[in-house]
């Protein structure tokens, strides 16, 4: 057992460097200039009723404690990197309150705040009243023992294998497995009086969190070591150096991996016009430029979406959370498309009635009667909690009836034939809270209630805090371009349903995409993760890999 309780007194100075040398130690692949570490409780992704101190390393309970309902949690400030590999952080219980109703564990963004963590999906927790956990579920699994004031509670994250287990007071109990998403650690509290202290490596653990490391590195080395590879012919340089060149081909780094090749006498197999033109690709996808990018691989690799219907329906989903992120070239003018991209990335061989976007007009529906009426919201389901999914600057905002429901999806779509948000093709997901809303800046905004409403024109920086970003960059052109593909890209879901059953991923896709249209502020909503650039990057990797896969057709 390491030494040192981990809460210890120190000096704010001798505290912060010694903190950092721990963390270097911990984990030396992490560069915290890219992605850095968790070092305190965020102060804005949490619930109203988590009151922070002491550096917002300290948790108090601040609400009324009466049911679950009033349960209340925080994350860390930062995701846990993935470079981490084996990842531990500590919380010791300085109060259990009234009750001890406490968990400790993790949760991805988004998952809602008003939980205790474990009870909602991307969520895990072990908690103090039963000892249970809860991995993504209300129902908890016995576990350990209950715990309370002055235990020190830890929860590891193995990145390796995906798996997870707790401590209590430096002795480790069995591992559970499957954890899901980019995890934060994370803390709720539930009755009055409880109070916790969260030590994120700024001082010694106290389960030996080095022992466990070791064994690992010490696998990894061993699985290395036994990796049936010989090299009677100087095999391994030539499938290390297979290896390098292939990744430097697969990525699109033309010219070091033309003089690599070059440098190790191998044989430079892939044209570099085809590495530019993946490249160029590459690039669109990273920019949020879904649409050009989609029309750029139709034009270079003919047929390949067309014969890979799937992955045009993840880049289309893409392509419509772009266009509410205001990046996609379709709703920020035709100023910024590549020359070399004519084509609208609407049209496809399955689809026919997928036609340009930016050709497109939407037409306004008139009037609004009072069940739509601006100061009334829309549910949506699809939220990813179990209860109480809503923004943290809307905690009581109400639901209308199914038939408002429909008013609303009419104005949306303009005719009652198809509708936007279909409870049949787009079955929202089951099990999960019916209360995430439509707030009334969408409802003026897009139409849901016949009122139109004026936007800036200007062209939004992409870089803008998300505090100034509005819907599609706040054009109405761009809304009314957005809301026509959508119901496009509800047509072609139907089609693929028609031609080869359900889908799981695409019906994931878009409801996910969709769900960003029930909140005025998507970027700050339990479902804006959806916007953050990093997100286009397994899109990019999908259609880099399904190029590659068929390139010997071209």
């Amino acid at each position: 057992m390491a030494t040192g309780s981990g809460f210890a007194s120190e000096s704010p100075s001798s505290a912060t460097s010694e903190g950092m040398d721990r963390l270097k130690t911990l984990y030396p692949a992490v560069n915290e200039d890219e992605s850095p570490l968790p070092h305190s409780w965020s102060s804005k992704d949490k619930y109203s009723y988590i009151g922070l101190s002491q550096n917002n390393l300290r948790v108090h309970y601040k609400g009324v404690g009466k049911t679950h309902k009033d349960a209340a949690s925080v994350r860390a400030s930062q995701p846990i990197p993935a470079s981490c590999g084996i990842y531990y952080f500590e919380v010791k219980i300085i109060s259990k309150g009234r009750d001890g109703y406490m968990g400790i564990g993790l949760s991805a963004q988004g998952v809602n705040m008003n939980r205790l963590p474990g009870w909602d999906k991307q969520s895990y927790g072990y908690h103090g009243d039963d000892g249970h956990s809860f991995c993504s579920s209300g129902t908890g699994q016995p576990y350990g023992p209950t715990f309370t004031t002055g235990d020190v509670i830890g929860c590891c994250v193995n990145l390796i294998d995906n798996t997870c287990f707790y401590t209590k007071n430096g002795l480790s109990f069995f591992i559970l497995c499957d954890l899901q998403g980019n995890l934060y650690p994370t803390v709720g509290l539930q009755t009055p009086g409880e109070v916790v202290e969260a030590n994120f490596g700024q001082s010694a653990f106290v389960f030996d969190i080095d022992d466990y490391m070791r064994d690992w590195r010490m696998k990894t080395r061993l699985t290395i070591e036994r990796f049936p590879v010989s090299d009677k012919k100087g095999e391994w340089q030539t499938a290390l150096q297979s290896i390098v060149s292939t990744y430097l081909v697969h990525h699109g780094y033309c010219a070091t991996a033309e003089a690599f090749a070059r440098s190790t006498g191998q044989a430079f197999e892939e044209e570099l016009n085809s590495i530019k033109n993946r490249q160029r690709i590459q690039k669109l996808v990273l920019a949020g430029r879904m649409g050009e990018a989609i029309d750029t691989t139709q034009q270079l690799y003919p047929g390949l979406l067309e014969h890979n219907t799937n992955l045009l329906f993840m880049l289309k989903c893409r392509q419509f959370v772009e266009m509410v992120n205001g990046t996609d070239s379709e709703v920020r003018g035709p100023a910024i498309r590549s020359p070399k991209s004519h084509h609208s990335s609407g049209s496809n061989s399955l689809s026919p009635n997928l036609s340009p976007v930016h050709t497109l007009h939407t037409q306004r529906t008139a009037g609004g009667s009072g069940n739509n009426s601006p100061n009334r919201s829309v549910p949506v389901k699809g939220s990813q909690s179990s209860q109480g999914h809503t923004q943290n600057s809307q905690s009581d905002l109400k639901s209308i009836t199914e038939e408002e429901m429909n008013a609303a999806n009419v104005a949306m779509n303009g005719s009652t034939d198809t509708r936007i948000i279909d409870n049949e093709d787009v079955e929202m997901i089951d099990g999960v809270s019916d209360d995430v809303t439509i707030s009334n800046g969408v409802n003026d905004g897009m139409y849901l209630n016949g009122n139109s409403h004026d936007y800036a024109t200007e062209e939004m920086d992409v870089d803008l805090p998300s505090s100034k970003r509005q819907l599609c960059g706040g054009s109405q052109a761009a809304i009314e371009k957005m809301l026509h593909f959508g119901r496009e890209l509800q047509t072609m879901s139907q089609q693929l349903k028609r031609q080869y059953g359900r889908n799981e991923a695409n019906k994931k896709a878009l409801q996910d995409a969709f769900s960003l249209l029930a909140y005025s502020d998507p970027w700050n909503s339990p479902v804006g993760e959806q916007l953050d650039p990093v997100q286009r990057e397994p899109v990019c990797a999908a259609l880099n890999s399904a190029i590659l896969a068929t390139s010997s057709d071209f």
